[in-house]
């Protein structure tokens, strides 16, 4: 299988290998979650986070699966405010109150600075409904980082966090994932974002497509610095995956594997242990990268440690799978 050279033929070629979207309303977001995270100061303080619905991304990433939550139409008037409207209710009867939640992640299967996915006229209905809280979290391609982002920290309370999406510093895969974005422009919008009062956040991939595996976690590790130098409080390692259709065709033609738990490990020992920022290992479906039945509940609730504490607990010998 050859992979398209052109952007635009890799975009068509990422779309012909999807399958269906999911059935979303959009007066309602597609999923909220309630979750703990380690703030700067070491404590552990509680998060919601709220899936908001809307119009696809405008770019076509190839390892992207967010595709599948999304509409193919931008959301009536009202409609994300009022989504947040839902699962600030939803939170409220889980909590038997607000009180404590003071901290919220606006994340929406694409950028929140799109105007086709969040209308900009819905902006100051949605900074009104986020006036309690100390911290709002939203993502952004990093090519839409500007004056909206500005105006949107103005109207908030509290402080703004934007993430943004570096994924690798490999030069060749980088380009290869269609993202359409380089380290430069990568470091253009988090200078923006940082030198304007607000804190910058990154995901990380470890072992994207086009990575030897043998180099993923050495790749991963520079991508972690990299986002830390550009002044990342706080970098989320997301082990790359299967699923969303042209990953597949990848991974069936052998261009592609998914990393093992080992891989996301030594990735993780290596970001905590700089001590230059907080990382995150994403553990979502975390079990299909392990084989051993024996060892993962420790081996995952190890993981869960270190997002929680930042330290570098001793690593787990398994009797079964060594």
């Amino acid at each position: 299988m050859t992979y398209p050279e052109s952007p635009a033929a890799r975009s068509q070629w990422i779309i012909g290998q999807r399958g269906q979207k999911n059935t979303l309303d959009p007066s309602r977001p597609y999923a909220w979650l309630l979750e703990k995270e380690r703030d700067e100061d070491g404590s552990l303080v509680d998060w919601l986070t709220i899936f908001l619905t809307n119009k696809e991304c405008p770019w076509r990433c190839l390892m992207c699966d967010l595709w599948q939550n999304t509409l193919d139409e931008t959301v009536p008037d009202g409609a994300i405010a009022g989504q947040i409207d839902f699962a600030l209710g939803q939170a409220e009867r889980e909590c038997g109150g607000l009180a404590k939640l003071r901290n919220v992640k606006l994340y929406n299967a694409g950028s929140f600075f799109d105007v086709k996915a969040i209308p900009k006229a819905e902006d100051a209905a949605i900074a009104k409904r986020l006036a309690n809280f100390n911290r709002v979290i939203v993502e952004c391609h990093p090519a839409l980082v500007g004056d909206r982002c500005l105006q949107f920290r103005d109207r908030l309370s509290g402080q703004l966090e934007v993430a943004l999406g570096l994924e690798t510093v490999h030069p060749e895969a980088l380009q290869k994932l269609n993202k359409r974005v380089t380290l430069d422009q990568f470091r253009a919008a988090a200078e923006l974002v940082t030198q304007n009062g607000m804190a910058l956040r990154a995901f990380v991939l470890l072992q994207p497509p086009f990575i030897p595996p043998e180099e993923a976690v050495e790749w991963a590790n520079r991508s972690v610095d990299f986002s830390q130098d550009c002044g990342a409080k706080v970098t989320s390692l997301i082990p790359t995956r299967t699923g969303n259709g042209a990953m597949d065709r990848l991974a069936t033609a052998g261009q592609f594997k998914e990393p093992t738990l080992d891989q996301l490990e030594d990735a993780m020992d290596y970001g905590v242990g700089q001590a230059r920022g907080r990382v995150f290992a994403d553990l979502w479906d975390l079990g299909r990268f392990s084989s051993c039945e024996t060892c993962f509940p420790q081996r995952k609730s190890r993981l869960g440690k270190q997002n929680d504490t930042q330290q570098v607990p001793i690593r787990i010998t398994c009797p079964s799978c060594r």
